[in-house]
C-alpha cells in the first residue's frame, strides 16, 4: 500500500459555521474532543494567525509534545496550524467549515504529513517512531482513526444543549 501524505475526514454538524469556528478556534478545547491531545499551552490570550501554542500528546504510555503556529484562523470558514518538532516542519492539521444551510454545516478535519519536504525529514520521522510509537508510514491511519473520534466528539459537543446552551 502506498503512504498516504495527506488524510480528510468529515461529518455534517448540526450547528451554524460560526458557531463551530469559536469552539474550534481556541486550540485549549481540543484536549476535550482529541483521543492524543491532553494539553495545551498557548502563548497571549487571543488566537490569531500567528499565535504559537504548544501540544501535549499522549498514545498508549508514550507521551510527547509538539511546537505549533496557527496558520489560517478565518471565523466561521476555516482554521489550521502548523506543527513542528526539534524546529523542523512535522505536519499541518486543519479544519475546514461549509455551511449547508438552516443552522447546519460541514465540518472536515484534514491532515498533511510535511516530512517528505525538507532536509532532516528522515531524522524526524525515526523521532516520531520514538516518541509516537507509530512508524511515518502508519501514521495516516492512526490519524484517520483520530480524526473520525475528534469530529464525532466535535458534533456531540456542538449538539447537545448544556446548561441551556451549545458549545
Amino acid at each position: 500500500m502506498e503512504r498516504e501524505w495527506v488524510v480528510e475526514e468529515s461529518v455534517a454538524v448540526g450547528a451554524a459555521p460560526e458557531e463551530i469556528y469559536r469552539a474550534l478556534r481556541d486550540p485549549r478545547r481540543m484536549r476535550q474532543w482529541s483521543p492524543e491531545l491532553f494539553a495545551v499551552w498557548v502563548r497571549g490570550r487571543e488566537v490569531v494567525e500567528g499565535t504559537r501554542f504548544v501540544g501535549f500528546n499522549r498514545l498508549g504510555w508514550r507521551v510527547w509534545f509538539t511546537n505549533c503556529e496557527v496558520t489560517a484562523a478565518v471565523p466561521g470558514q476555516a482554521f489550521a496550524f502548523r506543527v513542528s518538532s526539534f524546529g523542523m516542519p512535522v505536519a499541518l492539521w486543519g479544519y475546514r467549515i461549509e455551511g449547508t444551510g438552516e443552522g447546519t454545516s460541514r465540518l472536515a478535519e484534514y491532515w498533511e504529513d510535511l516530512r517528505r519536504d525538507h532536509r532532516g525529514a528522515g531524522l524526524v520521522s525515526l523521532l516520531g517512531k520514538v516518541f509516537t510509537g507509530v512508524p511515518a508510514a502508519e501514521r495516516a491511519r492512526v490519524n484517520r482513526a483520530g480524526m473520525r473520534a475528534t469530529l464525532a466528539r466535535i458534533k456531540a459537543s456542538l449538539e447537545s444543549p448544556r446548561d441551556g446552551t451549545r458549545g
